[in-house]
């Protein structure tokens, strides 16, 4: 079955980084594109970025745009996203899952908190 494990959160202050990592198994990494979401407190989970297989073609929230950025390494089927510049709105626990812009899973993993606070 599709398992989905992210890592990597912690709590920052605005203007910091973080690259959270997500390791996936139970379906062909290399063949899907994937993607990261988040869910702030009160709010419905969002699409955040996208990136497609070999070609690498990727997508951003406009929110995101300029500051994140996608990636994936086929050999380990891991996604990561490294975030720059983050802000206190960048609060929120992050998923991955397949798919470009919307989920190709049912399944979720248990998602990593990012905390930006000073």
């Amino acid at each position: 079955q599709v398992q989905l494990v992210e890592s990597g959160g912690g709590q920052v202050q605005p203007g910091g980084s973080l690259r959270l990592s997500c390791a996936s198994s139970g379906f062909s990494f290399s063949y899907y594109a994937m993607s990261w979401y988040r869910q702030a407190p009160g709010k419905e989970r969002e699409w955040v970025a996208g990136l497609t297989t070999t070609d690498r073609i990727t997508n951003y929230a406009d929110s995101v745009k300029g500051r994140f950025t996608i990636s994936r390494d086929n050999a380990k089927n891991t996604v990561f996203l490294q975030m720059n510049s983050l802000k206190p709105e960048d609060t929120a626990v992050y998923y991955c899952n397949g798919g470009f812009v919307a989920a190709a899973f049912g399944s979720w993993g248990q998602g990593t908190q990012v905390t930006v606070s000073s």
